[in-house]
């Protein structure tokens, strides 16, 4: 298991700053429709944010309830309350800062410790506490930034009036996406005791992969959705179907009760509309390959659609940028995801004997044990 740092610590303090301002911004922005007297477009941020809040915290919570079979029910009864009003992830925020700040700042002297040794136990818990954390952000991301983002630019596309701030947010919210998911790799290999770290370059490489597919595909749902809403929500509907068809087909145990897991199996549907997400130790070369070609195809039929149609509500110069823009980093997206696994991926560089090739935070599968969820979401 790798180190809790001092780094660590302070991304946590800035990840629950963000976590707040961002609820206020989105009160902000829905309060700002709502006097312009576009009320569906309030409504619809504000769905997005309770969607996402409740399922986060119904998740939150069941993972206290597992964490925590063995203590008293006046607990556990406190910690339902605190998740009742949305406020669980403080609590996750709370355990995570102060077992990170035992072992980032008051435990230094103890880094060489056996694996026995106290500090290390409170190392575990920092960390898993982190991951935890990362993972509800994941959830968060695909549920409410998202579909938040994919609004922001059919308003930005369809009414043509633009300002500073409307360009910053949506750029701002391709690049929370894109970390959100860095972030839960980072955690995930420090809370996995033979993963090796991700180097720099890997990061980076990681990030702009995501980064760039995702932005070509965001573009591209927009352009249909500006197309027509209706073929859009279809189209999505049909993408998560195939993406929860295939989370069945993996036979998934990440929850202990199988509503929780068929709760988890939506949830990776939604995010395997927008992003590639294994959700399990095994070869994904062949699936990841089918997932960005089929992309790789709609994206360009998407774009010939509009180029043979010429629909007349679409301004030629947004057209010839957004097309551009999508074509520009779905290669350049492409060409990164080669890369990081080709060259950059920590199997690449630190391939444990037995070990299956990663892809999203995939481990070995060689002599396993019970452990945590996390192993037990990777390791089937």
């Amino acid at each position: 298991m790798m180190k809790f740092t001092k780094q660590n610590f302070f991304v946590l303090v800035g990840g629950m700053i963000i976590y707040v301002v961002d609820i206020g911004v989105d009160f902000w922005v829905a309060c700002r429709y709502f006097y312009q007297g576009q009320h569906s477009w309030s409504i619809l941020i504000l769905c997005f944010r309770g969607l996402s809040s409740i399922i986060t915290q119904i998740f939150s919570y069941e993972w206290f309830k597992n964490d925590w079979e063995d203590t008293d029910t006046g607990k556990l009864k406190l910690v339902f309350l605190v998740h009742l009003f949305h406020c669980g992830i403080f609590i996750r925020y709370w355990f995570a800062l102060k077992y990170g700040s035992q072992v980032a700042f008051k435990q230094t002297r103890s880094r060489e410790a056996p694996e026995a040794d106290p500090s290390n136990f409170i190392q575990k818990q920092a960390i898993d506490a982190m991951t935890d954390i990362n993972m509800l952000r994941v959830f968060k991301t695909f549920l409410e930034t998202t579909p938040q983002l994919l609004l922001q630019i059919y308003i930005l596309m369809e009414h043509g009036k633009t300002h500073f701030y409307q360009y910053a947010a949506i750029i701002m919210s391709f690049c929370g996406i894109s970390l959100s998911m860095v972030d839960y790799q980072i955690s995930l290999r420090k809370s996995l005791p033979d993963k090796g770290e991700f180097h720099v370059l890997s990061k980076f490489m990681y990030l702009f992969y995501k980064l760039l597919t995702i932005t070509s595909w965001i573009l591209s749902i927009s352009l249909i959705t500006l197309l027509s809403v209706r073929i859009s929500v279809i189209l999505l509907i049909f993408l998560w179907i195939c993406g929860f068809t295939w989370t069945l087909k993996q036979h998934t145990t990440f929850c202990k009760s199988k509503k929780m897991e068929y709760l988890y199996r939506t949830v990776v549907g939604i995010i395997l509309i927008f992003s590639f997400f294994n959700i399990k130790g095994r070869r994904t070369k062949v699936w990841i390959s089918i997932y960005y070609a089929t992309h790789t195809v709609v994206t360009l039929g998407i774009l010939f659609v509009y180029i043979f149609w010429k629909p007349s509500f679409i301004k030629q110069i947004y057209f010839t940028i957004v097309s551009i823009l999508t074509i520009l980093s779905l290669v350049l997206g492409i060409i990164f995801l080669v890369v990081y696994y080709s060259h950059l991926h920590p199997t690449t560089y630190c391939r444990p004997q037995g070990c299956s090739d990663e892809a999203d935070g995939v481990v070995g599968q060689k002599e396993r044990v019970k452990t945590d969820r996390f192993q037990n979401f990777l390791v089937q």
